[in-house]
């Protein structure tokens, strides 16, 4: 089930305190992206943030709820409130909303009619892949039914997810105090490997990168690059194939999102989806669906713990990275032909509209 929106969100309105140039917000904010992991909803309310937007997410019954993280009475964050996974009741005067935002009951005023001016400022929520999505300013009328907010929602898609024989594994999400477009752009990085992951997978003694092209497609453009460079963990070179082409298929979805499959030997296929959903021009939160049709019968914590690992890897970089934001003029950074993946990444953000750089 999808939760309804109530009302609709204001089109002119942007964030307190908002990080980002105001005609790049106003983008951004038509995409869709993840807020949570799906099974950490259940009877307590949870922050979120999403593009400086406070959000609270919460059950109701079968659905689950993505709002305003503010009660309409006084301005309490409801997030600080409680639940009971049929609705959740602000910390200040116990006012309780359940399905699609409504207020429900007024401790205060039990015999009362509530007026509509109670119910919360809600947003669009489709369940995929383990997570949940939102968007701040979709496109068309409100409200919508949930069937129909989720055929049109421009959910990015994943291969193999519900493919017989596949393993689903949702990892933790992990912080990055860096910019979503940063991070973005290192993982469709394929010259950082033999540098930044040789703890973890990759090969110091193999930094060359082959020919590979950029593809457009209507969501961003795809890569297939093949290498030598091998995708099992360190200590596990003895499953390694001497000899063997590693095939890696890039897809993206602007703007922040991308998906890598990885040709495994024997017709193994790993994918792993880099949903990177943009807290603040400043903070990204990292979201990172996998799923494989091998090794399925391995504890999911290793999965966690070894991708934790490489996330770790990845984030020390982005947080280093000096402009914190992506320069989209191409003359302001130098670039290599193994920079094609990011050439093709900096060039689809422009053509969305958005500006030079996006922090103010």
């Amino acid at each position: 089930m999808t939760a309804m929106p109530t009302t609709a969100p204001a089109t002119d309105q942007l964030p307190r305190n908002c990080t980002f140039e105001p005609d790049d917000w106003k983008i951004l904010a038509r995409f869709w992206y993840p807020v949570a992991l799906e099974r950490d909803i259940g009877d307590r309310p949870v922050a979120a943030m999403l593009l400086d937007e406070p959000l609270v997410v919460y059950r109701a019954g079968e659905d689950i709820v993505v709002a305003h993280d503010l009660c309409p009475h006084r301005g309490v964050p409801l997030s600080l409130g409680s639940g009971d996974g049929t609705g959740i009741a602000c910390a200040y005067h116990g006012f309780r909303f359940g399905a699609a935002g409504r207020c429900v009951r007024i401790p205060a005023h039990p015999d009362n009619a509530i007026p509509s001016r109670m119910n919360l400022r809600t947003y669009p929520v489709v369940r995929r892949y383990g997570l949940v999505w939102t968007c701040l300013r979709p496109d068309g009328q409100w409200p919508r039914d949930a069937a129909t907010i989720s055929a049109s929602a421009d959910i990015p898609l994943m291969p193999h997810w519900n493919d017989a024989g596949f393993q689903q594994i949702v990892c933790p999400s992990i912080d990055i105090h860096g910019f979503a477009g940063r991070q973005m752009e290192g993982f469709l990085d394929v010259a950082h490997f033999a540098f930044v992951h040789t703890a973890t997978f990759a090969d110091a003694n193999n930094p060359v990168v082959p020919a590979y092209r950029p593809v457009r497609t209507d969501k961003g453009f795809e890569v297939e690059y093949r290498s030598t460079v091998s995708n099992y963990p360190i200590g596990l070179a003895d499953r390694g194939r001497p000899g063997f082409e590693w095939l890696r298929h890039f897809r993206t979805h602007l703007p922040f999102t991308a998906t890598l499959t990885i040709h495994f030997p024997d017709d193994g296929r790993l994918v792993i989806m880099n949903a990177a959903a943009p807290v603040s021009a400043r903070i990204t939160r990292l979201f990172v669906p996998i799923c494989r049709n091998f090794d399925t019968d391995q504890p999911v914590q290793d999965v966690y713990d070894f991708n934790r690992r490489v996330f770790e890897e990845d984030k020390a970089i982005v947080e280093s990275q000096k402009p914190e934001c992506l320069p989209l003029d191409p003359k302001l950074e130098a670039h290599v032909p193994a920079d094609r993946s990011s050439i093709a990444y900096r060039r689809g953000l422009r053509d969305l509209g958005l500006s030079r750089f996006f922090i103010s």
